[in-house]
């Protein structure tokens, strides 16, 4: 299978050379987790353009410093994308910014959180348990860095994660072709924390402090990472 990686975004400047790419980040995620997957890039945020999603065998979009309201020219024809992967059932799956603009796209409400920054290390209880979904526990903990959310999700959606901070940080479409995290299982611990770190003056400092301070629990990145390679497999 060949997984078709939707770039949306990129690392921040200040630790571009110190990272590799979001699309990197992703097939070494999975690379670690074993999957048999063949790969390509559309940079959409370079100006790209996006293929017909009836002819790939499945997608992935990235996290992103846009939101789904901003006004940059691609956000349209990514919303256009979206809907006909989901109407083609084309396997798909978003990521943050992804998991935002997929829920936009397919009718919920996307918008800035009253809430403020999610920073650091955040547990989400599994709400559902799709097949896919074979973790041992009654939650996952995962790095995240993100002020929008998805307030209501899309008819037919499904709730898979939720935190009090992030109700809806997981949601599995009804198609069954679809589905979406707030949370990033391909962030590295070091990475999540330099962005933690880049963040101050922007969170409120005690917000900066507890996210640094939630390293300490282990990560359930590789669980999650499971659930979508499994998803995609199936």
């Amino acid at each position: 299978m060949k997984l078709t990686i939707i770039r949306t975004g990129g690392v921040p400047a200040p630790l571009a050379d110190q990272y590799p790419s979001y699309p990197a980040m992703f097939q070494g995620m999975f690379e670690r987790d074993g999957a048999k997957l063949a790969y390509e890039t559309v940079e959409l945020d370079a100006g790209a353009p996006l293929p017909d999603p009836e002819s790939l065998d499945a997608i992935l979009i990235t996290g992103s410093a846009y939101g789904v309201y901003d006004d940059v020219a691609w956000m349209e024809p990514l919303r256009a994308f979206i809907r006909g992967a989901h109407a083609a059932r084309t396997k798909m799956v978003g990521i943050c910014f992804g998991h935002q603009v997929i829920a936009d796209a397919l009718g919920g409400d996307v918008r800035k959180s009253e809430k403020g920054w999610g920073l650091g290390r955040h547990t989400y209880q599994i709400a559902c348990r799709p097949p896919f979904l074979d973790a041992p526990r009654a939650s996952l903990s995962v790095a995240c860095s993100h002020q929008d959310q998805v307030i209501t999700p899309p008819e037919g959606a499904r709730v898979v994660l939720s935190s009090e901070f992030t109700p809806n940080a997981g949601l599995h479409y009804a198609n069954g072709t679809t589905l979406s995290f707030q949370p990033h299982p391909e962030f590295s611990d070091e990475y999540a924390l330099q962005l933690v770190r880049l963040r101050k003056g922007l969170a409120e400092d005690a917000v900066i402090e507890k996210a640094k301070a939630s390293f300490a629990k282990p990560s359930d990145s590789p669980l999650l990472t499971r659930a979508i390679s499994r998803f995609l497999a199936a």
